[in-house]
């Protein structure tokens, strides 16, 4: 089995893009990953593309071969990728899968999603199709009561307070000021966070990801296909998995507990022989405050019930021992479902690179994202490692 590298990054802003189609903004964000790459669209041989819900949204199916012919390299592989909100972090595994198996040599994966110019309705409609239709979504429960009903379970099983949580937004929206991709690119205090309306009690509408358009793409390569090119070799994805949860929430024995976030942050830690202690940099699927509490815990940076604690006491800064989501996260930066898993590995590059400006952490080795389809259903883990 061959080695993975990251040899370019691209991405867009995440913001209400009126003016760009669905298929403007992933040759937008393709284009910037091959030239970020070096290489030419020659070298590309496949194409992975994750969006969750452009059939439903607008009316657009069979991205991977659009996106081919629109970047120039009509005849490649190419395929779209559907996972949910999972679905970048999906697309990103399989792009990994082909190159480590040596069937390509160099993939495109693309996380695309355009959302704002739908109805409200529309997109709460599509959100909530990463539940159970026949079973779960009928009952009219839309995508953020579910995760309501998580945190209010979770604050009473644990008797932690909601500010300690809510505060998670606080922390994201700092470092969203310094991210040009920022889609809420602004600070907030944790007494606007309380103040803000109730969207699904006891969710505030600034507990929760914002609605937005947004494509992010990476270049896949093995070692030798980019040694053979004169390239050198700096970002290697030594670990990745993809696991699932029983599908609907309600079905599941412990709703603070997303045991597909444990099986594959295991998996992908294995992989790359690594443990929690080893991470320096982090990317957490916080599409509301509560989750990037559950995720620190699942992924054993904290123990049940404690990972309110970790923001509290500052770890999660810069320049704290586990510097997590530097750029804004799902809350500030923003989260188009389909694009996120990819925005967070292009995040962890721009680390790893020592380009992330004034949210640079300190000389950092090795990062991890992770990404969530549904409430759990889906979970993807990418841990990159810089190569010396």
């Amino acid at each position: 089995m061959r080695r993975v590298f990251i040899a370019g990054v691209g991405a867009t802003r995440v913001d209400e893009h009126w003016d760009k189609s669905l298929r403007d903004l992933m040759r937008e964000s393709s284009l910037k990953a091959i030239q970020d790459s070096g290489l030419s669209k020659k070298d590309i041989e496949a194409i992975y593309v994750g969006n969750m819900s452009s059939g439903f949204l607008q009316g657009q199916e069979h991205l991977g071969s659009l996106l081919a012919t629109w970047i120039g390299v009509p005849g490649v592989a190419a395929a779209k990728v559907e996972a949910a909100c999972a679905s970048g972090g999906a697309a990103l595994h399989q792009a990994y899968l082909a190159v480590r198996s040596g069937v390509y040599d160099c993939v495109l994966v693309v996380g695309v999603e355009k959302m704002t110019d739908a109805y409200t309705g529309d997109v709460t409609d599509a959100l909530v199709m990463a539940e159970d239709q026949e079973y779960v979504a009928f009952t009219g429960l839309s995508f953020v009561a579910l995760n309501a009903f998580v945190y209010r379970y979770y604050m009473k099983k644990y008797g932690v307070r909601q500010e300690d949580i809510a505060y998670f937004a606080v922390h994201d929206h700092k470092y969203a000021v310094n991210n040009p991709l920022a889609q809420y690119p602004r600070p907030i205090t944790l007494d606007e966070v309380m103040k803000s309306p109730l969207v699904a009690d006891p969710i505030h509408l600034l507990e929760s990801a914002p609605i937005g358009d947004g494509s992010a793409a990476l270049v896949l390569c093995s070692e030798e296909k980019l040694k053979a090119l004169g390239k050198d070799v700096h970002l290697e994805i030594a670990g990745s998995a993809v696991a699932t949860d029983v599908f609907s929430l309600h079905e599941r024995a412990d709703p603070t507990t997303l045991l597909a976030t444990v099986k594959a942050a295991r998996k992908a830690f294995s992989m790359a022989s690594i443990e929690p202690k080893d991470v320096d940099v982090l990317e957490v699927h916080d599409a509301f405050t509560v989750l990037g509490v559950i995720h620190l815990e699942d992924m054993g940076f904290a123990k049940k019930g404690e990972g309110w604690r970790l923001l509290k006491e500052g770890q999660l800064e810069k320049d704290g021992d586990l510097p997590t989501n530097t750029m804004g996260g799902l809350k500030a930066r923003g989260h188009p479902v389909g694009a996120t898993g990819i925005y967070q590995v292009y995040e962890i590059t721009l680390q790893l690179r020592g380009e992330a400006g004034k949210n640079q952490v300190p000389d950092p080795e090795v990062g991890v994202a992770q990404n969530v389809g549904g409430v759990g259903g889906t979970v993807a883990v990418h841990v990159v490692r810089r190569v010396r």
